[in-house]
């Protein structure tokens, strides 16, 4: 098994949200995607999607989205973004969901080869948009979430077995430890993979692929990535 990670799909075939509003490289991104993914990824792989599938506001209006993530190659772990107005309660989830797309709410899964634990996150204080009053909550509460997915991961983690931890908002700040990676670090994480993030072809700063106190971080939004899954290989 291989394990592959992207996220940011941003998918919209029932909503009419087409992409290349954001630019000329987001057009027909989901045919990219496909042909891409088809091209990598096996039936025995996995895939990692962190957050904003979909920009669906119902999850009536996710179905198509999310039932062409069913029909990809592999089976697919996914965690919730901030666009993911969708994404309800987790046994609501669970029963429109192909059988092969595994939704985590700061939880943890055994994949076999790894161990993979998933929560949304949220913005940290070292961030310049950070505003404490509107935040400093809702970071908290994201730092609890995290705490139980890494809580989950070590009841079923065995000795060599990798921790991959998936996060929609970025855990780190270039050169700086944040609430978030020092709990990744605390809680034995070798590899984090995250998005939100989105930029212009060739504008994309530096150090969003960084190693923090021993953690890879992997910044794997699907235009930063070109809209081609990336193998985590060799990271854990």
């Amino acid at each position: 098994m291989k394990i592959f990670a992207i996220g940011d799909l941003h998918l919209s075939f029932a909503s009419e949200k087409p992409m290349d509003v954001f630019g000329d490289h987001w057009k027909d991104h989901h045919k990219v995607i496909e042909k891409n993914w088809r091209e990598l990824i096996t039936e025995n792989d996995l895939v990692l999607l962190p957050g904003d599938l979909s920009w669906a506001m119902t999850l009536d209006e996710a179905r198509e989205d999310l039932n062409w993530l069913g029909e990809l190659p592999g089976r697919k772990i996914i965690t919730k973004g901030n666009h993911d107005y969708w994404w309800s309660s987790i046994s609501q989830i669970r029963k429109v969901l192909p059988p092969d797309i595994i939704p985590l709410q700061y939880t943890a899964f055994d994949a076999g080869t790894a161990v993979i634990a998933g929560t949304r996150g949220w913005i940290t204080p070292l961030s310049d948009e950070y505003d404490e009053e509107k935040d400093e909550k809702i970071y908290r509460r994201e730092l609890h979430r995290l705490a139980l997915a890494l809580e989950s991961a070590a009841k079923i983690r065995t000795e060599g077995k990798p921790l991959i931890v998936m996060l929609h908002y970025p855990p780190v700040v270039p050169g700086r430890v944040t609430g978030f990676s020092q709990m990744l670090s605390d809680g034995g994480a070798d590899v984090c993979v995250y998005g939100h993030i989105h930029c212009s072809p060739g504008r994309w700063p530096e150090g969003l692929d960084a190693e923090t106190e021993g953690v890879k971080y992997l910044m794997v939004s699907a235009d930063y990535l070109n809209f081609k899954p990336l193998r985590i290989v060799n990271q854990c």
